[in-house]
């Protein structure tokens, strides 16, 4: 694996949203990260289950090995992997881990240098820490889910992007990554509290910054980054499809008003709170004039801030996305290549996901197992590997 992470070994005891995302992130830098997996079920799992495994995208660049996390044997394992790795990341409620045998005093006991780094929704204390939540739930928390969507409708979600992936993937990856360097320095690991309810409020930043200053209100579509103001929001086109107006900057609005021609003097008045209605409803009639190509033609490109509203089918096939190889398709599944983009230690596309327990028989003799031990740990269900043999 190439990428600025490089030599870094990652536990990532496996689960869903946002430690898988974060696990994606690191091995798309180049760390190696080697995956806790649960023995799969005679049945194959729930339904759920199967569909919250993205077996070839978001769980990509990964090495699998497979235990009963309720077997000592199997913990035993783990934490004889945890003694080699630089990072530990975990999702499940608090307290879990502690109770497998695969804590922070578990882990730091037998690899004081580990940075763990532990992943929930609500966090690691406050009376909501050990309820049960999904990302809607920790973003409405936040004050970020109040202030996305229509005034006339319930909030918008925002998929899961805000609190499973920037709020908190993201902020774990960074997390770690950070107290990985300080690691380096003090020769000493710690513990990384990411919760996406503190994501997301950071994610919100500049609205809070801007409401300190009396410039955000708290009513939805209000606010000129909420859809209300018409030189920022979306339009439909002739077509039934949208473009994207982020015209915010005084010499970008002036170009939008003469690229398309606009000489209604009510125009003027940007910044009019009072006008914005009347000018939002005039600027999506023209909108509807002609197709999304037709302005694309006219205004891609330019500085009026502009793009089409493209759908994920569309979006790979985009000039743009293809000239940079903004996506990739490794086996004919599209995905999105590797971000950030570094200029010495350039990243690579990680091979797709594992086969559960794929690497359980390379792992275990890693630590110094003969094939008898494994074969012992195998029959008494401690370990798995593909066709149920480690």
């Amino acid at each position: 694996m190439a990428g600025p992470l490089q030599g870094v070994t990652v536990i990532e005891l496996a689960g869903i949203g946002p430690g898988p995302f974060a696990g994606m992130m690191l091995a798309d830098m180049g760390a190696r990260v080697i995956r806790i997996d649960r023995i799969p079920s005679p049945g194959g799992g729930s339904a759920l289950e199967g569909l919250m495994r993205n077996d070839s995208i978001v769980d990509r660049g990964r090495e699998s090995i497979a235990v009963n996390m309720k077997d000592p044997r199997g913990i035993e394992m783990v934490l004889a992997l945890v003694e080699r790795a630089d990072i530990l990341i975990e999702g499940f409620r608090p307290g879990v881990t502690e109770k497998l045998g695969l804590g922070p005093d578990d882990c730091h006991a037998r690899n004081p240098r580990l940075v763990y780094g532990r992943m929930t929704g609500w966090g690691q204390t406050g009376p909501l820490a050990n309820a049960a939540g999904h990302d809607l739930n920790y973003i409405a928390l936040s004050g970020a889910l109040h202030a996305m969507g229509p005034q006339d409708r319930p909030p918008a979600p925002p998929l899961n992007l805000v609190g499973d992936y920037g709020g908190g993937g993201m902020l774990l990856a960074l997390g770690v990554v950070a107290a990985l360097l300080e690691a380096r320095t003090s020769g000493q690991g710690q513990l990384v509290d990411a919760a996406m309810t503190d994501g997301a409020a950071v994610l919100m930043a500049a609205q809070y910054g801007l409401m300190a200053k009396g410039h955000w209100g708290d009513a939805r579509e209000s606010n000129f980054l909420d859809g209300s103001a018409h030189f920022y929001g979306n339009y439909e086109c002739a077509d039934g499809r949208f473009v994207s107006i982020g015209s915010i900057e005084p010499q970008f609005y002036r170009q939008l008003l003469e690229k398309c021609e606009i000489s209604d003097p009510h125009f003027l008045q940007q910044w009019e709170r009072g006008e914005w209605p009347a000018l939002k409803a005039k600027l999506a009639a023209l909108l509807r004039t002609r197709s999304r190509d037709a302005w694309c033609a006219l205004l891609e490109g330019s500085d009026v801030c502009f793009a089409p509203v493209l759908a994920m089918s569309e979006a790979p096939q985009h000039p743009h996305n293809r000239a940079r190889g903004t996506f990739v398709a490794p086996g004919g599944v599209v995905q999105p290549a590797p971000a950030p983009r570094f200029g010495r230690t350039p990243s690579e596309l990680p091979p797709p996901a594992p086969v559960i327990g794929r690497d359980s028989v390379a792992l275990l003799r890693s630590l110094g197992l003969s094939d008898g031990d494994i074969a012992a740990l195998r029959d008494a269900g401690a370990v798995y590997g593909p066709g149920g043999a480690a």
